[in-house]
């Protein structure tokens, strides 16, 4: 295991040296755009497998498919969870996928290189100017027009907002497109959104009444994270009496990880699923969802569900949930009376 960790810390940073340079350079700031339906191809890179980070590129492929209605959209991303996020995403043709572990599986690495290079697009975004694979694949691609997520000046001082990890995509497609003399359809950056169906939302319902008997209003619970994201039980199990003597009419319930752990000792009602549409689609008919900076957290965001993202790092203006009186709650910062104001705050 060391050595495959090895050889992929090696990987990272030759593609770090490789690609440093891409998108410093402006290449098509020189070009005019200004015909929507022109632009029929778009393909967006986020080659990262974690949970959250695809969620968060949901907002970029809502902008592209509001400016350009027209077009159908290539993903390039990495592992399996694309398929599953954009399931109801109709605009969304065809995902490239890079092997989670390069070495393991090279022919499926060169085919998903060979892939990006042998069609031609009408506009490449690259999601996230820290990725050097997606900043890779936008330089190689065969596009006129091609946007690197490159935050500048004139953005941060119209933007605050724009370290966000989700609207900074957002903010510097409509930069791009404006220096290309395109008219963009501007409004608030779209939440992050799975997009589920009528019937997942019903199941989800469903499911939700068969876990707690009843149909009263429920909050819902994750209480794991990884490393010193993941507040211990000493926190929790204090937080979830609280939530108790301050809710009574409410439910509570704990959506569990794949480690299958609990840090209230399993005290309130469970689901444990590995489907994260099924996941999804109950915390949907939840009126909230708490839990700290991860995947799940940004998976409830995408549910539409109001979020309270509790932090332990300093790093919650770049992820922090936003929309449906969403928030970010740094736990160093406030007390567990805090948290249960800015929860009655959600809930009033």
């Amino acid at each position: 295991m060391n050595i495959l960790k090895s050889i992929n810390s090696i990987w990272r940073l030759f593609m770090h040296v490789m690609t440093s340079n891409i998108g410093k350079i402006v290449i098509s700031d020189a070009i005019t755009l200004k015909d929507s339906g022109a632009i029929k191809k778009i393909l967006i890179c986020r080659p990262n497998h974690r949970l959250g980070n695809q969620l968060l590129i949901t907002p970029i492929v809502l902008e592209a498919i509001k400016n350009f209605p027209e077009a159908k959209i290539d993903l390039f991303l990495k592992g399996g969870l694309g398929s599953i996020i954009f399931k109801n995403y109709n605009e969304v043709n065809k995902i490239i996928y890079l092997p989670r572990q390069p070495h393991k599986n090279p022919i499926q690495y060169i085919k998903a290189w060979l892939a990006v290079k042998s069609k031609h697009y009408d506009i490449v975004i690259n999601a996230v100017k820290g990725s050097s694979s997606g900043k890779a694949a936008t330089r190689m691609s065969r596009s006129k027009y091609k946007v690197y997520d490159k935050v500048d000046s004139d953005i941060t001082k119209e933007h605050k907002d724009a370290v966000h990890m989700a609207k900074s995509p957002v903010y510097c497609f409509r930069n791009t497109l404006k220096k290309w003399n395109f008219k963009t359809k501007e409004a608030k950056v779209p939440v992050l959104d799975i997009k589920l169906s009528s019937s997942e939302k019903t199941k989800g319902r469903q499911l939700l009444q068969k876990m707690t008997g009843n149909a009263n209003k429920t909050i819902c619970l994750f209480t794991y994270a990884t490393d010193d994201k993941c507040h211990p039980e000493s926190w929790w199990l204090p937080f979830y009496e609280k939530l108790q003597k301050t809710f009574p009419d409410y439910n509570i319930i704990e959506v569990l990880p794949v480690e299958n752990v609990s840090q209230i000792q399993f005290k309130a009602p469970t689901l444990y699923s590995k489907d994260i549409r099924e996941m999804a689609a109950l915390i949907a008919n939840t009126k909230v969802f708490i839990g700290a900076d991860g995947g799940v957290m940004h998976l409830a965001c995408a549910a539409q569900t109001p979020t309270v993202g509790l932090f332990s790092r300093d790093n919650q203006e770049e992820y922090a949930p936003y929309g449906n009186s969403s928030l970010a709650l740094n736990t160093n910062y406030i007390d567990l009376d805090g948290c249960i104001k800015a929860v009655q705050n959600i809930l009033v």
